[in-house]
C-alpha cells in the first residue's frame, strides 16, 4: 500500500472538521472552472477582486474561527438523525430552527442575486458558495449530530488511526496520489446528460444524496474499522463522483447566477475589418513568445502534443506535453463540436484569437472553428 506523506499524516485532528480537504475542495473549483461560460468568468473573478475560484475554495474553513465568521460553523454540516425517507429528510432539513448547509446555499445565491448588494458582502457570498457546495457533496457532512459526523467515530487506515470523519475529508483522496492537475483530469468526465441532470437539481438533492452515502458508510463501519486495500477500492469511484458533481453543479450555480452580470463586458476578438482576408486580421506570433502577449490579439501556430475532451470544452496542448505546453487552446461552442473530431496528436494547429492567462499558462480561447485551422506541417 502507498504509504501518506508525512505531512498528511502529521496533521492530526484539526483537519478532520475540513471539508474534503484542501485538494478536495481546490479540484471542486478547478473542475467548476472549466465549466464555466466565457463571458462568466472575468464577472467571477472581478467579485473575488482577481481571484480564481480555484485559490478560494478552502477560504470558507480558514476564516470559521475568526470572530466575524464564527457564526458560520453550522453552515458547513446538516445534522440529521438516520432512517428517514426523502420527504421526512426534506422535512428536517428545511424546517432546521439553525442556520445549516442548506440554509447557508440558498442564502448565498440569494445574496449573489441582488446586484444592489454591497461588493464586500457580494464577494463574501461567492467565497462561501464555492466552498459550501463543495460541502454539501462530501457524505459525512450530511449525517449524524451525537458522533460529529463521524469524527469521534475511531478508524485504521493504512496502519494509521483516524476518524470515518477525516477518512471522508482526505485520507482516501490523500492515497490515491495524485497531483492536483491529475486529480482533475482522473475526476472530470461526466458526460452531456450527467451534466444536465447534476445542474438541473436541488440543493436538497445534492444533500439527500449524501445522506444515502453516510448511512451506507456508517453501516459498514459497524462491522469492520480496519480500513483496507478493498474498502478503498470500493469507495474511491464514490470519492470521484462526489467531487465531480460538486463542481459541475457549482458551475451551473455560477453560469445562472452571472450569466446576465453587466459589469464586465468581454469581447472575444474584435470584429474583422470589411475585405480584409481572415489570414491577415491577426498579427503573426511565434508560439514561444506567446505567453509574454497576454491581452494581445495575434495568430500563431504550433505542433499538438496533447488533447483532453471534456462535456464542455477541448482542452489542446501545443509546442509541448502537458505541463509543459507553450500555448493551451481551449476549444468551446461550435469550434469543439466541429473541430474536436479531426484532431490528431502531431499535427499543426493554427488559432487566431486573444491570448488570456489561467495558472500562469498562455491560453487562447476560441469559439468559431473560422479562427482554427489543422495542417500535417
Amino acid at each position: 500500500m502507498k504509504r501518506l506523506t508525512a505531512t498528511v499524516l502529521s496533521v492530526g485532528f484539526c483537519l478532520s472538521l475540513i471539508s474534503w480537504g484542501f485538494k478536495g475542495h481546490k479540484a471542486i473549483a478547478t473542475i467548476a472552472y472549466s465549466h464555466l461560460h466565457f463571458n462568466v468568468i472575468p464577472s467571477v473573478e472581478n467579485t473575488l477582486h482577481g481571484q480564481s475560484i480555484s485559490e478560494v475554495a478552502s477560504w470558507a474553513d480558514e476564516v470559521r474561527n475568526n470572530t466575524e465568521f464564527r457564526q458560520t460553523a453550522s453552515w458547513h454540516f446538516v445534522n440529521v438523525p438516520l432512517g428517514l425517507n426523502f420527504r421526512d429528510f426534506e422535512n428536517a432539513v428545511k424546517n432546521d430552527p439553525n442556520p445549516n448547509l442548506y440554509s447557508a446555499i440558498i442564502k448565498c445565491e440569494d445574496d449573489l442575486k441582488q446586484k444592489d448588494i454591497d461588493p464586500a458582502k457580494r464577494e463574501v457570498a461567492l467565497k462561501f458558495l464555492i466552498h459550501l457546495v463543495g460541502d454539501a457533496h462530501q457524505p459525512m457532512h450530511v449525517s449524524r449530530k451525537e458522533d460529529k459526523g463521524g469524527n469521534t467515530i475511531q478508524v485504521r487506515f493504512d496502519n494509521h488511526g483516524t476518524n470515518l470523519h477525516s477518512l471522508w475529508d482526505s485520507k482516501l483522496i490523500d492515497y490515491e496520489g495524485l497531483s492536483d492537475q491529475e486529480i482533475v483530469n482522473k475526476y472530470d468526465n461526466a458526460s452531456e446528460t450527467d451534466e444536465k441532470k447534476w445542474q438541473s437539481d436541488d440543493p436538497i438533492v445534492w444533500l439527500w444524496e449524501s445522506y444515502q452515502i453516510s448511512t451506507k458508510l456508517y453501516a459498514e463501519v459497524e462491522s469492520n474499522r480496519n480500513i483496507d486495500q478493498q474498502y478503498f477500492q470500493n469507495h474511491i469511484g464514490m470519492v470521484h463522483q462526489r467531487i465531480d458533481q460538486a463542481g459541475i453543479r457549482l458551475a451551473g450555480i455560477l453560469n445562472s447566477i452571472f450569466k446576465n452580470d453587466a459589469k464586465v463586458k468581454v469581447t472575444l476578438m474584435p470584429p474583422p475589418p470589411v475585405g480584409k482576408p481572415l489570414a491577415q486580421q491577426f498579427p503573426q506570433a511565434k508560439l514561444e513568445d506567446v505567453a509574454t502577449l497576454v491581452g494581445k490579439v495575434v495568430s500563431t501556430k504550433g505542433k499538438v502534443y496533447g488533447l483532453k475532451s471534456m462535456a464542455s470544452m477541448t482542452l489542446v496542448d501545443l509546442g509541448a506535453e502537458y505541463p509543459n505546453q507553450k500555448l493551451t487552446v481551449v476549444l468551446k461552442s461550435e469550434a469543439k463540436d466541429h473541430l474536436t473530431s479531426n484532431l490528431l496528436i502531431g499535427k499543426i494547429l493554427t488559432v487566431n484569437g486573444t491570448v488570456t492567462s489561467y495558472k500562469g499558462k498562455a491560453q487562447i480561447i476560441v469559439t468559431e472553428s473560422k479562427n482554427i485551422s489543422i495542417s500535417n506541417n
